[in-house]
Formats: C-alpha cells, structure tokens, sequence
C-alpha cells in the first residue's frame, strides 16, 4: 500500500490509482487489448484536470499516512482524516459526463484515497497500537506519582528499587508488542521505549547523584554558593525533563528547557574556581550532571529515520542473526548424534565462544537488541545445558547405599533430558497439538518433583530443587520459541 503510494500514480491511464494492486493482472486477454486500443482523454480535459491534483495530494499525504505512528485522538490523526475525507469528497464530485474512461478513473482514485484512510485507521486502532498506548500510559502514571507530583509539590522524591524495577517490566513487555512488520507500530514502539529508557537513565543518574558528597558548604569559596544554586535548578530541570519524556508537561518544551540548561553551563562556565581543586571537580561534576540531562533532548525528532525502528537493517541484530544460525546448525547436530546414540558431539567449546561473541554485540542501549541478544544466549545455553545433562545422566553411577528419593529425582532428571531434546527440536506454534503435549508431559514432570519425599536428606532437597529450575528453564524455553517475538 505505502510503496505504491510513491510510485504508481504518474498516470491515471496507464499506471492508474489501484490501492496497492496493480490493476492489469487477472484481466482477460480481449479486455486488456480493448483498453490499449482506448485513447485516454486529453490531459486539459476538467475532469483529468482535477484528478491529476487530487494525485498530487495524495502523492504528498501518502508517506504522512504511512508513517503516522499515532492514535484516533491525534491532532495530526485528525487532520489527516479531514484532508483524506475531502479529497473523496473531491473525487466523488468530479463530472464524468458518463463517459467509461473517466468513470473508471475516478473510481480508482476513490479507491486509493480509501485505501489510505483505512491504512489510517487500522494502524491507529490496531491491538498492539492500543498495548503500546496502554503500557505507556501505566509508565505515565507512575512517573507522575512517584517522581513529578512529589517534586511540584516541593516534596522530596524517593527513587527506589521497587520503581527501577516496575519500569524495567514495562520497558521488558513494550519490547514483546508485536507489529507485524508494519512501519507505523513499529515507529509507535520504538518511540515509547526510547522515552521510557531515557526517564530510566535520568532516574538511574539521580540515585548516583544521591551517593555524591554535594553540595558543599557555602564558606568553602565564594563560587560554591553559586554552584549551589545551578544544583537546586538542575533538580527542578530533572523533573522537568522526565515530564517531558512521558508526555506529562503541557506547556513547556525539550527547545525551552535545552535553553535553561545551556544557560546553567554558561553561568558554571564564568565561574572563577581557579586554585581550588575541590571547587573545580564540584563544578566539573554539576556541568556532567547537565550534560546528562542535555543528551536526552533530542527526542523530539526521534523515531522520525526509518533507520532507527527498522531493527531488522540495524547491524547488531544482522551479527545476533548470524549467531543464531550458527547455533540452529549445531542443535540440528546435536540433536541428530543424539537420536542416534552417539554422545561424541559435544561442541561445547563452540557454544561458549558463542555466547562471549554475543556478550560483545553493541546493544546502544537499544531495548529491543538487549531482548534479541538476551534469547540468542538462551538458545545457547539450552544446548548448553542439555549436553551437560546427557553427559551426567550416563557418567551416572549410582551405588547401593544411594536414598530411593534421590534416585527418583534422577528419574525425573532422565524423562526432562528427552523431553528437553523434543522441546529443542520443536518447530511449531502454540495452537499445534504437540506444543500442548509437551506443555503438558513437562507440567507432569513438575508435580513428579513436587511429590519426591526427599525425608530429611540434604542431597536429594537440593538435586530436586535442581531439577525443578531445570523444568522449569524448558517450559520458559518452550514458550519463548513460540511467543512469535520481533524487533
């Protein structure tokens, strides 16, 4: 739809308006001969006239639509709609003077401006569009009662762990909105996510800055009370810019709180601490804390480069994909030496050097790339573990004194390796009915575990604590591989 919006719109005759589908193909021979026989009307004729200006206009509100990332609500959603719904109106208006030819070229200018109002709107109302919205809308909150409230109302705000965390889960379950490759979802969770990251770096630089001997006494030098000064403004900057990055400050702008800050560094700057190491690390330490806050104004034009959302272009991701075939040809051969009985294959070595490349990839703190990094190692480290587990269960050689218990958790140990090999195998979705066979014979395996009486002997508690992470490790595995993620 988006593509051909640029591309196919320089003749209503020849390439006419056809709402993503050229309009040629499927055409019965005779009919498609009859039309090239046809000669169009002259270019001057009203009609063509106003056509070719509503083409115009669509050629110019085509890339807009298509990357709209949006909601209903928007003002550019709106305005968009309105210019949208009056070039139909436009068109509908357009005399033909019942002549076929214009009849047919009108409707398929009806057509294309349509098919951009429905593009318009499914992406706006679409369900992951409204889990972004809404997941970014639970951020908003709480950094609205933890952080923004408490500091307009000149109270002292209280960055704890428990916030860190909450945010960190709904940065985690942006990253799992599925987009379906659409551009606009993919621009709408990028952009929610570059904001939520960035109030998390502001917020992880304020806990730093609590550890910080600052500010120091006015008596030290007659600069520091001015130092003082420029701190107690950069708190207020602080919680100015985190209302800003989630869209809780409605008059003010990143342009307008840049200008404050860069005046703060001008008034460091005339500062004369010359001959006082203290005073100039004081002020180098402020001037950093800034500088911090200045990097995060920017994204008022983010998400805007296609570059930036369009991760599957991003040169991290194409090195964790190169990985992950790496590592889909080694489980291939693993699990074929396994069926086979042959325990020789063990490319250990070669995994592990697999998960230090990963360790090394480049993430720029880019969510999504930490989420795609954070399941290649998974994958890894599935083999990893399964290889370690056959290797134990045949070295295994248990003596006569060995408790019953303890040997019933090594039963268990042996069904899950199997069932690990067909989990790793597994290549299929959720609704098929051999995912919910195995969800179901590891889900037995758990409440095997659970009814191991371990009677007071230490070995068998920890080896059956053991082995339920090791159930447990599949089952998250098993659902990763079919949770149909994307970056």
């Amino acid at each position: 739809m988006c593509a051909n919006v640029f591309g196919v719109l320089k003749s209503l005759f020849g390439k006419p308006f056809d709402g993503g589908k050229r309009m040629d193909h499927g055409v019965p021979q005779q009919q498609h001969q009859m039309e090239q026989q046809q000669q169009p009307y002259h270019p001057q004729h009203p009609a063509m006239m106003r056509l070719y200006e509503v083409q115009k206009e669509v050629e110019s509100l085509g890339p807009q639509v298509c990357t709209f990332s949006g909601m209903q609500n928007d003002r550019d959603y709106k305005r968009l709609e309105r210019e949208l719904t009056r070039l139909l109106l436009d068109v509908d208006q357009v005399d033909t003077e019942g002549k076929p030819e214009l009849q047919g070229a009108r409707k398929r200018a009806a057509q294309e401006v349509e098919g951009l109002l429905r593009y318009l709107e499914e992406n706006a109302t679409h369900p992951s569009r409204l889990a972004i919205e809404e997941l970014s809308n639970k951020a908003r909150q709480l950094i609205d009662e933890r952080v923004v409230v408490p500091q307009r109302s000149g109270g002292v705000t209280e960055i704890g762990d428990d916030l860190v965390d909450t945010l960190q889960e709904l940065v985690l379950r942006l990253t799992q909105v599925k987009t379906e490759g659409r551009v606009p979802l993919r621009k709408a969770r990028y952009r929610a996510l570059t904001r939520l990251c960035a109030v998390q770096d502001v917020l992880e630089s304020r806990t730093q800055q609590q550890t910080l001997s600052l500010p120091l006494s006015g008596e030290t030098h007659e600069s520091v009370n001015r130092i003082n000064q420029v701190m107690v403004k950069v708190s207020v900057a602080r919680s100015q810019l985190v209302a800003l990055l989630m869209g809780l400050s409605g008059r003010d702008s990143c342009a307008h709180l840049s200008r404050i800050l860069t005046e703060m560094q001008v008034e460091l700057d005339a500062l004369d601490v010359s001959g006082n190491a203290a005073i100039r690390n004081y002020r180098k330490q402020v001037v950093e804390e800034i500088n911090g806050l200045l990097k995060h104004l920017d994204l008022e034009g983010e998400g805007e480069d296609t570059r930036r959302y369009d991760l599957a272009q991003n040169n991290s991701i194409r090195e964790i994909e190169a990985v992950r075939a790496h590592v889909s040809h080694l489980r291939e051969g693993v699990l074929r030496h396994c069926y086979m009985g042959d325990l020789s294959f063990r490319p250990k070595a070669e995994l592990q050097s697999l998960l230090t490349h990963l360790d090394q990839v480049d993430t720029a703190k880019n969510p999504c790339i930490r989420e795609a990094r954070r399941r290649a190692v998974v994958e890894v480290q599935a083999i990893i573990t399964f290889l370690d587990l056959r290797e134990a269960l045949v070295c295994r050689q248990p003596g006569p004194s060995e408790h019953p218990s303890h040997r019933s958790v090594w039963l268990v140990l042996g069904s899950l390796s199997d069932l690990q090999a067909q989990v790793l195998g597994f290549d299929g979705k959720r609704a098929d009915k051999s995912y919910m066979m195995l969800e179901e014979l590891l889900t037995k395996q758990l409440l095997a575990l659970d009814a191991v009486d371990p009677q007071g002997d230490e070995s068998t508690k920890m080896a059956r604590k053991q082995a339920v992470k090791f159930a447990q490790n599949i089952l998250n595995y098993l659902d990763m591989k079919t949770d149909e993620w994307e970056y």
